[in-house]
């Protein structure tokens, strides 16, 4: 496990509490319940890992965090607000765009297939957030790009454009282009699953500094490795709800839940015909 840094929030408001926390959340699509009842919770500068089968809504619960999905039941704390909505009365609100978009200034996101924008290239698609949204200074926004470019191990391919890249290289930048927000959280998901094999090392070893800097994670991932190097916690979900959680040691090694043990099972078998 890793040795982290004390986290620090890039605010100076700060919340004494978890920095997520889920309690009975539900998401529907028409009659289909995808996320069924979850609770989750994650510390500061902890990194959680959720793993379990495809169509398990790990994705969904995700998205759901910084209200790229909206949930039907139950409540989500970021730093202690309700990201997406305002509480009156104990009933929900739904905010306006232009409010979420600001709760969501501090959550950066990762997304499985990259989604810069093609036709800019590797600093206009750092920068384009820290300008438009924060409004922050342009020699500021890349000066600060080219420390994260220089972070990230692309310091070189700063005037390059996403079609000149590989996908490890994509990712990175991606990672690159949500830190330019100085967020507080960061979700990863599936970060590595659009990759090719070799590359998947090097977006890792990213993920794995950011961790041993004390950046709070939540990770959507099928990489058992790096769950086992660098994960606090474990949510195991199944079906839409949370089947085992506890930390990575005890989840990973010593799983207490049948269907638990028979998915690692096979991650582990998987991993090793692969390697």
């Amino acid at each position: 496990m890793f040795r982290r840094r004390a986290a620090t929030a890039p605010s100076t408001e700060r919340h004494d509490g978890p920095m997520v926390k889920a309690a009975g959340v539900y998401k529907r699509y028409g009659p289909l319940e995808i996320i069924r009842g979850v609770d989750f919770e994650v510390q500061r500068g902890e990194v959680s890992v959720i793993i379990g089968p495809s169509g398990s809504g790990k994705t969904t619960f995700l998205r759901c965090i910084n209200h790229l999905e909206k949930i039907d039941a139950g409540r989500i704390h970021v730093d202690g607000k309700t990201v997406g909505y305002r509480e009156v009365d104990g009933r929900l609100h739904e905010l306006r765009d232009a409010e979420v978009c600001r709760n969501r200034e501090q959550i950066g996101m990762v997304f499985q297939n990259f989604n810069l924008f093609p036709h800019k290239n590797v600093l206009e698609n750092i920068i384009e957030a820290p300008r438009g949204v924060r409004k922050i200074p342009a020699a500021q926004a890349k000066a600060r790009a080219y420390e994260l470019l220089e972070r990230v191990g692309l310091s070189d391919k700063v005037r390059a454009y996403p079609a000149q890249l590989s996908g490890g290289q994509k990712q990175r930048i991606a990672i690159a282009r949500a830190l330019a927000m100085d967020p507080k959280l960061m979700l990863f998901d599936e970060p590595t699953s659009a990759l090719d094999p070799e590359l998947v090392g090097e977006v890792l070893s990213v993920m794995k500094q950011l961790a041993r800097d004390g950046m709070t994670m939540v990770v959507v991932t099928h990489e058992m490795g790096f769950a086992q190097d660098v994960a606090d916690t474990v949510t195991f979900m199944s079906d839409g709800k949370v089947v085992e959680q506890g930390p990575a040691p005890e989840v990973l090694s010593n799983p207490e839940e049948e269907r638990t043990r028979a998915f690692l099972a096979r991650a582990m078998s998987e991993r090793r015909a692969s390697a």
